[in-house]
């Protein structure tokens, strides 16, 4: 389970899609577990390296910090919307369309080879704001109903809507999902949905690997990210399709 939260760290802090790794080993090696728990505890290891990795963007990458306040308070206020609708609504519904969006994503990276190289925003303050905080909510939103994929989402959204470059994308949707995290374990903690004999170790690990792809990010620049992105939701669009379409592995 270390060996998962130390790569799941590590993809997440250079595109997110952490829970890619993380969640289905949780559920495969405690198969009898509440599915809550394991997924609070998810949060409260995986929220430690998306902070240290939003942390360590800091210092290197630019943001205009303060156009990115409401999307943080409207990711908060999506996640806890969408965490009370995740109890009225089945998940399945979300499931089977997941795989189709995700690839919708996929093929358009692939095909705009230039989106997200170069970073130029071309909104005013004010328009970039309003943006940033419509992500923030609509994301945030959709972590709290079902999740996977999040921080994949709010890359492209990042890339897409404000043309960010993917260095910086990456460097905000660590902030975002930081909010997203903390919106849930709000919920998962006082709820007793955390295991924290598990989770601290897990933090530990998912740090170090955080560590790891926080440097590589930084090092090799937006191109990288890029090709790390179509990477990951690839993974992504397979694992959720199989899901989706003949049931969790």
């Amino acid at each position: 389970m270390l060996l998962a939260s130390t790569g799941a760290g590590l993809v997440d802090a250079i595109v997110g899609g952490g829970g890619l790794i993380m969640v289905p080993s949780l559920f495969g090696l405690f198969p009898q577990a509440v599915p809550a728990t394991l997924l609070g505890t998810n949060k409260a290891a995986s929220i430690w390296g998306t902070g240290w990795a939003a942390w360590q963007y800091a210092k290197q990458v630019k943001l205009p910090s303060s156009r990115l306040m409401g999307a943080l308070l409207a990711t908060v206020l999506g996640a806890a919307l969408g965490a009370w609708l995740a109890t009225q609504v089945p998940a399945q519904r979300f499931r089977t369309v997941l795989p189709v969006v995700l690839c919708a994503v996929w093929l358009y990276t692939l095909w705009r080879k230039d989106l997200g190289r170069q970073h130029a925003p071309h909104w005013s303050a004010r328009t970039e704001s309003a943006v940033a905080t419509a992500i923030g909510a609509i994301i945030g939103f959709y972590d709290g109903v079902f999740g996977p994929g999040t921080g994949s989402f709010f890359v492209f959204a990042l890339v897409r809507l404000l043309g960010w470059d993917f260095l910086h994308a990456s460097a905000g949707a660590k902030r975002l999902n930081f909010a997203t995290n903390a919106a849930a374990l709000a919920w998962f903690i006082p709820h007793g949905h955390v295991v924290w004999a598990l989770a601290l170790p897990m933090a530990a690990a998912n740090v170090a690997g955080s560590t790891v792809g926080t440097r590589l990010a930084l090092r090799h620049g937006a191109g990288f990210v890029r090709g790390a992105f179509l990477a990951v939701v690839g993974a992504l669009i397979l694992k959720t399709a199989w899901d989706a379409y003949f049931g969790p592995l």
